[in-house]
């Protein structure tokens, strides 16, 4: 939890976002474990103390940090109402947009999970982050079910962990590992394969050519 109740001052408000700032600096360079809150203080320009007003330990300020990547990346990856209203091009543009935003941050997102293994309260948290990407994809075939464009047999959470899973471990194997992937040919693929899961073909018009 966080020590600070009380409504911050716009002092304490700058103080804080410097030490999730220099938190979330000190986790990718150098790792959840080899980071002390030591360095967190140097780096922010603060005391030890000052560091414990607003955060129990290190574990609490991760959360914080963690929470903001994976917010960043799901607004990065969300297709906004002036993209095309076709759901084929909407999957393809939320495919790609996944990818750029994973790549972004996927350093982060590794070391959450790596800690989430040790430590339980990490593991709660990255499962309720994950949480909101399975709402988003699960909505997402709900709709499409009731307009009559994907099958209605498909339980939408479950087909949501699955292919969302399928674009993160892709996202992994060629961002993390290195595979050779061309984007343009990845997100085409991935699309494919998802519209295809669901029960739902392209528009007339490719999502190629758009």
């Amino acid at each position: 939890m966080i020590v600070k109740s009380d409504p911050l001052t716009a002092r304490g408000r700058r103080t804080r976002e410097a030490l999730v700032r220099a938190g979330r600096e000190a986790f990718d360079e150098h790792g959840y474990e080899a980071v002390r809150v030591d360095d967190v203080c140097a780096r922010a320009g603060v005391s030890h103390g000052t560091f414990y007003t607003y955060f129990t330990s290190k574990e609490v300020l991760f959360r914080e940090v963690a929470a903001a990547v994976v917010g960043e990346m799901f607004t990065a990856s969300v297709v906004g109402p002036a993209a095309s209203g076709d759901p084929y091009a909407r999957i393809e543009a939320a495919n790609r947009l996944y990818l750029r935003a994973w790549s972004a941050n996927s350093r982060l997102v590794r070391m959450l999970e790596q800690a989430a293994a040790a430590e339980e309260g990490l593991r709660e948290l990255l499962l309720e982050l994950r949480e909101v990407f399975v709402r988003r994809g699960a909505d997402g075939l709900r709709r499409l079910q009731e307009q009559g464009l994907a099958d209605p047999a498909l339980d939408p959470r479950l087909t949501a962990i699955m292919l969302g899973g399928m674009v993160e471990h892709f996202a992994r194997v060629w961002l993390d590992l290195g595979e050779p992937a061309d984007e343009r040919a990845a997100v085409d693929l991935l699309t494919r394969l998802w519209a295809r899961a669901i029960g739902l073909t392209p528009a007339s018009t490719s999502a190629e050519d758009m």
